[in-house]
């Protein structure tokens, strides 16, 4: 007998099922409304919260006692509802992906629960087992949330042979789901990072990033995907892309402030500060160019000066040779150019952007960089009135 026909036979059964599904239902409330519902005080204590928001929500699922001995379609429902209720969180719940396992087994139809259970298996790292479950599900039924995921596994795919098409894959996937609900900010993102990655992986036309930042401001639309740190976060790697630093700086502090910590590192601390700049030496660190520093008048090779940060004027500086040891880089994956701060002799410091880096390669702190006939341009960037 189906859940279906099971639930039109009996009023009881149906009682119980709208009860389980209700308690989670109000969880995944809280969860995705939180900024709503909390003072923005309790921010950084979000994740907690919800935890204990979670473990009661187990509690009221368990003093429900609903009896499912005999019906499997049943048990299917409440191993599921039970599965859902403990993947509400960000981090992988190993009793969560055992349950759902158990309820599609029982019941192969609840296309939700084999999203979550992909979803769990996504959390987890297993990118094959997810894929099976999301092209599973669309196989029962074509739905929006197994086509956002599916694009996401597709776009995280580590086969470097297979994957060039996959992010064209999972960027086609992105805008199917879209096209089930537009008004669906969840699926606005993913398509704006499917169109992210396939900009910073496959064609750099300028096109491709507009079509990421459209998709982003759909995405802004939605009350829920408004409050995810991921689409600010993604929106600022457009912008400071696109030079728009302002904006850029106001999109991360967004991610700042809804609680994320994606691409954040330690702050260096001012005596290994002091010791970088101390430790740079024009005499050993300039590489070839420090021939050039000693080129006379009537030698073949381009004569340089050595300047500090401060000598720079804005465009071209040919002639000059500027020396500093990297004190920080942005690690952003996918990221065109490669961006890093350096420190001078003098303690002035400069944002130095590189391209067509080849992948995998860039600079460390501590790492000397020597920069001959440097462009330079002035950035005037304004964030909280400063």
């Amino acid at each position: 007998m189906s859940l279906k026909e099971l639930l039109s036979s009996s009023p009881q059964y149906e009682s119980d099922v709208q009860k389980i599904q209700e308690l989670v239902d109000d969880l995944y409330h809280y969860r995705n409304h939180f900024f709503e519902i909390e003072d923005s005080s309790l921010m950084p204590r979000k994740a907690n919260l919800l935890h204990e928001k979670m473990e009661k929500t187990i509690l009221d699922l368990d003093n429900l006692a609903v009896k499912t001995k005999g019906n499997p379609s049943l048990k299917a429902k409440t191993l599921y509802e039970r599965g859902r209720a403990l993947n509400v969180e960000e981090e992988y719940n190993s009793e969560s992906e055992k349950l759902l396992a158990k309820a599609v087994k029982l019941d192969p139809s609840i296309i939700d629960a084999w999203n979550h259970l992909g979803e769990c298996y996504w959390k987890k790292g297993d990118l094959n087992n997810a894929k099976i479950c999301f092209e599973g599900a669309l196989n029962q039924e074509e739905n929006k949330i197994s086509l956002k995921y599916l694009s996401i596994v597709l776009r995280q795919t580590k086969d470097p042979e297979n994957r060039i098409r996959c992010i064209e894959e999972g960027l086609s996937v992105a805008r199917k789901a879209v096209s089930l609900d537009t008004l669906d900010g969840s699926s606005w993102l993913v398509l704006g990072n499917a169109y992210l990655t396939y900009f910073f992986t496959i064609s750099q036309n300028p096109r491709i990033l507009k079509q990421a930042m459209s998709a982003y401001k759909q995405a802004e639309k939605d009350v829920v995907t408004r409050t995810n740190s991921e689409l600010h976060y993604n929106k600022a790697i457009v912008l400071k892309y696109k030079e728009e630093y302002t904006s850029a700086l106001d999109s991360f502090f967004s991610c700042h402030c809804l609680g994320s910590h994606m691409g954040c590192t330690r702050k260096l601390k001012a005596k290994r500060f002091q010791n970088l700049v101390d430790a740079i030496e024009p005499d050993t660190q300039l590489g070839p160019f420090l021939k050039n520093l000693n080129a006379g008048s009537h030698s073949p090779m381009v004569h340089l000066k050595q300047g500090y940060f401060s000598d720079l004027v804005e465009g071209s500086n040919l002639g000059i040779v500027v020396l500093g040891k990297v004190i920080c880089s942005v690690v952003c994956e996918d990221s065109v150019p490669f961006t890093f701060c350096i420190v001078d002799k003098k303690s002035n410091i400069i944002v130095v952007n590189l391209y067509n880096l080849s992948p995998g390669k860039g600079v460390i702190i501590g790492d000397s960089v020597a920069i001959a006939d440097p462009f330079f341009t002035k950035i005037e960037a304004n964030h909280d009135g400063k």
